[in-house]
């Protein structure tokens, strides 16, 4: 009996798919991770070249390789306001200049860690290609690091760049003369330094001109800083790799050991600790950034930074916006309003008193307000400015019935008593709407001492000019209890609406649950201010020091870290630096040390801020919490 052909294939194809089911996971698996970054095997013209000429460089390496971020890690120096085009095409990299170069200057390339292998993107790190227009080939280099002066972390990713031209007006006017980019522990060197005297700038270049512009934070270092090197003899250690046999895997291991000591002589380019202090200057934008109405009620006018005056504000009607629209539904507004404003008057809120004025959706007027320019001088701008409220969507029975609600709702007042109250705190009254008079008579505070109950005397303050916050005054005994009775009828707001009665209880926290931390300077110094810290960098508390401490009471038990500034100006604040002033920031130290603190212990300790540098006292589980701009 025959057998036809295409039985036989498919046999053959079953035979097959059994065998690679039998053997499953045992072909190739591939082999271990590529942990070698692309190597450079030629460049053209070579690195070091004089005389330079040409247009184009090409770099070409022992594999496929791509590019990543050119723009945050390629750095030319000198900077070109005309950048190059900067491509990898399979394995080369190629820079085509899209500008002339400077006659006699050395120019230096840092590919930082753009270049890549293609296939795992493990970077190239420290590859710099250097050439010269001129017959001679500069050498010099300076290092140092850079940090934020209010925290003292590094700052990562910043334009570090050097003046020869010493005049003030350089840095806003000249493109730096050679530049760097710190890395990403604030660490820079700018190489290929000609022989002379500079002045050393960090920046935060967002404007992409290598100049600084008002506004961008920056650091200038105080002193003329001058390159130069030095050989020196140093020990320098040779190793050689031996052979041996693990006595438990029997695997073949190779060890390294000393082979010779010799001294050789090294050289040192110098100086190589600069310390750039990196601040943003006191100088915000000053501009309006909107107008929000949540409520009815009001509408709150946002700006971005202080303000020294209030805006001078006109009502508008609806023609002065839209000529086609009637005047008929206009309502003078500003004749119904109080005003209410933050100590900064950066948040101004009007409160309409006028029921008309109220039922308007949209509410129109012209302001004149202070806003800077861009050599930032404040200057005066007039908008229009449109205030709408927008009705939640909803159906007209909902609406209704929310709008009827409103009408025939009470004053509800809130307060910040508390079964955990702190011993430290002020008992507050809260009012969600300016309050037109307050019933002193109505108000009672009694302390709870098993049956019976005492009833206390106490100060009423307002906190604010609305009296939206209403403050009791008096002196709370630990571990008591109380309770503040405000009667129906105490407080009317601006729209004759009165509160319930109401009860607030609070009880007071046991002195026992408490830490007390005192802090001694090992050097005094009068002009100190000490921060409590959390273990996320943000300051707890602050006081000024002390010659016999300064004593931070009624604290949480848990962790806390210790910080001092140098308060210059004496203004009770940290000061940064302004570089128009030639004002450094003021200097921050930090306790290299963490303190935990347990309840009902009272602890002390001794700051000696001069003990270690500036740069090296901040504890490392406070830089791995960086918040670096």
């Amino acid at each position: 009996m025959s057998i036809r052909p295409y039985t036989i294939y498919f046999v053959l194809v079953v035979l097959l798919a059994c065998s690679a089911c039998a053997n499953r996971g045992s072909g190739p698996q591939g082999g271990p991770r590529d942990t070698i970054p692309p190597v450079m095997i030629k460049e053209s013209p070579v690195n070091g070249t004089l005389r330079f000429d040409a247009k184009r460089i090409e770099v070409q390496f022992d594999e496929y390789i791509q590019l990543a971020d050119i723009q945050k890690n390629v750095m030319i120096s000198p900077p070109q306001l005309n950048p190059p085009d900067i491509k990898a095409i399979g394995k080369t990299v190629s820079v085509v200049f899209n500008e002339d170069l400077l006659d006699s200057t050395t120019y230096t390339i840092d590919f930082g860690a753009a270049i890549c292998d293609y296939n795992e993107k493990i970077p190239l790190e420290g590859y710099v290609y250097s050439f010269s227009t001129g017959d001679y080939m500069d050498t010099l280099a300076v290092s140092g690091r850079v940090y934020n002066a209010e925290n003292l972390n590094p700052m990562p990713e910043v334009l570090v760049g050097i003046h020869s031209n010493h005049s003030d007006t350089a840095l806003s006017s000249i493109p730096f003369a050679r530049i760097t980019r710190s890395d990403s522990e604030g660490y820079f060197t700018i190489h290929n330094i000609h022989e002379g005297a500079y002045r050393l700038y960090a920046l935060n270049d967002i404007s992409r001109d290598y100049m600084y512009q008002l506004g961008e934070a920056m650091a200038y270092y105080d002193s003329i800083v001058t390159p130069y090197f030095e050989c020196r003899e140093v020990q320098d250690t040779l190793w050689r790799d031996t052979l041996g046999i693990d006595p438990l895997t029997h695997d073949t291991l190779f060890t390294e050991q000393i082979d010779t000591i010799q001294t050789v002589m090294r050289t040192f380019f110098l100086p190589d600790s600069l310390v750039l202090w990196y601040f943003e200057e006191d100088r915000q934008r000053h501009y309006f950034q909107g107008v929000y109405r949540e409520e009815q009620h009001a509408f709150t006018l946002i700006f971005s930074a202080p303000q020294d005056t209030l805006p001078v504000i006109r009502s508008l009607k609806r023609s002065e916006v839209d000529s086609l629209a009637s005047d008929s539904a206009w309502i003078d507004w500003q004749a119904y309003t109080l005003l209410q404003t933050n100590p900064t008057l950066d948040t101004i809120t009007f409160w309409l008193t006028d029921s008309l004025a109220i039922a308007q959706d949209s509410i129109y007027m012209e302001m004149t307000y202070q806003v800077t320019d861009s050599l930032y001088n404040l200057v005066s701008k007039t908008d229009t400015v449109l205030a709408v409220y927008r009705r939640p969507r909803m159906s007209e029975k909902a609406w209704e019935s929310q709008q009827r609600q409103k009408r025939e709702r009470k004053l509800e007042l809130k307060s910040n008593a508390s079964s955990r109250f702190e011993i430290y705190d002020t008992l507050r009254v809260y009012s969600p709407f300016p309050v037109d008079s307050v019933d002193r008579d109505k108000f009672r505070l009694v302390q709870q001492v098993d049956s019976i109950k005492r009833r206390l005397s106490y100060e009423l303050v307002t906190g604010d000019s609305l009296r939206q916050t209403l403050m009791l005054l008096t002196k709370l005994e630990p571990e008591q209890s109380y309770v503040l009775t405000i009667d129906s009828a105490a407080m009317f707001d601006i729209y004759g609406k009165c509160n319930d009665s109401v009860d607030y209880k609070l009880q007071l926290k046991s002195l026992n649950e408490y830490s007390t931390l005192l802090v001694k300077m090992t050097h005094y110094d009068a002009r100190a201010r000490i921060q409590l810290l959390n273990d996320q960098d943000k300051v707890v508390r602050e006081l000024p020091a002390k010659e016999e401490g300064a004593k931070f009471e009624y604290l949480a038990p848990t962790t806390y870290y210790l910080r001092l500034y140098l308060d210059y100006n004496e203004d009770g604040k940290w000061t940064t630096g302004d570089w128009m002033k030639k004002r450094q920031p003021e200097p921050v130290y930090y306790f290299p040390s963490k303190l935990k603190l347990r309840a009902n212990w009272d602890f002390e300790e001794n700051f000696d801020h001069l003990a270690l540098p500036q740069t090296s006292s901040k504890p490392r589980a406070l830089i791995s919490k960086k918040t670096n701009k």
